[in-house]
């Protein structure tokens, strides 16, 4: 149970999916396991895509009753990088666009899913998606990633901390 007495939501993956951590230095979006916001869950699947589900709990609020799209936009562009780097690309975000097809209520877990469109060069172009309890998709991002590469990357790490 969570502190206001609900039920933590069930965040489990269909079967055959492996739950795994993507990142080691934690994370924005779903860096509170236990907070009121956003809670996610990132797993493998059996073919070795990266795919999560997020629950949008009371914290998240935008509209009455509904998740800010603020929360949907961070999520999409989490995922959306995380398939960029899983697939070998060490990249940043240079854009995205967020298309809200429907209002994402508050208290629903929602599948959370991205592929790697295309590679021109240093540009790494993703596509992601909310989809609902019912199968509905909720909200589609594409987003064009840019290749810093993993020594820039390090380098950013440190002077960052």
């Amino acid at each position: 149970m969570s502190e206001g007495g609900e039920a933590a939501p069930d965040l489990s993956g269909e079967p055959g999916w492996k739950a795994v951590k993507p990142m080691k230095r934690g994370s924005f979006v779903s860096g509170e396991p236990e907070g009121d916001r956003i809670r996610m869950q990132y797993y493998l699947t059996e073919d070795g895509r990266l795919v999560a589900m997020a629950w949008f709990g009371p914290g998240a609020i935008g509209p009455p009753g509904h998740a800010h799209g603020g929360s949907s936009a961070a999520i999409l562009d989490e995922i959306m990088g995380l398939v960029a780097w899983n697939a070998g690309h060490a990249v940043v975000a240079a854009r995205l666009t967020i298309d809200y097809r429907k209002l994402v209520p508050l208290g629903i877990v929602a599948r959370v899913e991205a592929e790697v469109d295309r590679v021109e060069g240093r540009r790494v172009y993703v596509a992601g998606r909310l989809v609902g309890p019912t199968g509905e998709v909720l909200v589609e991002g594409e987003g064009l990633y840019v290749k810093i590469g993993e020594e820039r990357f390090k380098q950013l790490a440190s002077e960052g901390g």
